[in-house]
C-alpha cells in the first residue's frame, strides 16, 4: 500500500492563544515526528507538509517557513523543516483537505494511506483523519507524534479515529512506510 507522510501545523510561530500548552505537547512529540521524517524519507516516502496560512493570503510556503524559523520558538520548528523533497500544501481550515488541492496531489502520487503526524490531535489532526477516511484512504496516527492542547480531548479524538475512521493508532516506531 503506497504511502505519503503527511505533517500538519509543525510550521508555527505559536503566536496564538494556548500556544503555552500546544508547546508543552509539541516539545514531548517532536522527537518522534523527526524520526518520521527520518525513517519516510530514507523509505523514500513522499513527505508532505500541510500548514496553515495564519490568515495571511500574499504568504507562500518559503515566507510562512521564515516567518516561524525568525521568531522566538524556531526551536520547535528547525528540526522538522521541510527538505528540498518535501511537498508543500497551504490550508486556511482545520482539515488539510478543505479547499486544498491535497486531494489531487495524493492521487497523482498514488497513495492508498495517509500517516498523520503534527498538530493539534484534537482539532486539525481528527478533522484531517476524518475526511481522509470519507475519501477512501486508510489512515495512520502515530499517538506520539501529534501534539494537543487539551490531553483528554486527544485521548478521546485518537479513540475516535481507531472506533469510528478504522485509523491505526501506534507508536511512531511501529509504522511501516511502504
Amino acid at each position: 500500500m503506497k504511502s505519503a507522510l503527511i505533517v500538519i501545523d509543525m510550521i508555527n510561530t505559536y503566536d496564538h492563544p494556548d500556544a503555552d500548552q500546544l508547546m508543552r505537547s509539541v516539545r514531548k512529540a517532536l522527537p518522534s515526528v523527526v524520526r518520521l521524517l527520518e525513517r519516510a524519507r530514507a523509505a523514500r516516502v513522499p513527505v508532505v507538509y500541510v500548514n496553515d496560512n495564519f490568515g495571511e493570503w500574499r504568504s507562500h510556503h518559503g515566507e510562512i517557513l521564515d516567518t516561524a524559523l525568525s521568531g522566538p520558538h524556531a526551536d520547535l520548528v528547525e528540526p522538522v523543516r521541510p527538505d528540498d523533497d518535501s511537498l508543500f500544501v497551504v490550508k486556511a481550515r482545520h482539515s488539510i483537505f478543505y479547499e486544498t488541492p491535497l486531494s489531487y496531489l495524493l492521487a497523482q502520487l498514488g497513495t492508498e494511506r495517509v500517516i498523520l503526524c503534527g498538530q493539534v490531535t484534537e482539532q486539525c489532526v481528527l478533522y484531517s483523519a476524518l475526511d481522509a477516511h470519507v475519501r477512501h484512504l486508510t489512515v495512520t496516527v502515530p499517538e506520539d507524534a501529534v501534539a494537543h492542547i487539551h490531553d483528554d480531548l486527544a485521548r478521546a479524538a485518537l479513540r475516535m479515529m481507531r472506533r469510528n475512521m478504522g485509523a491505526e493508532i501506534c507508536p511512531a516506531e511501529r509504522v511501516a512506510f511502504t
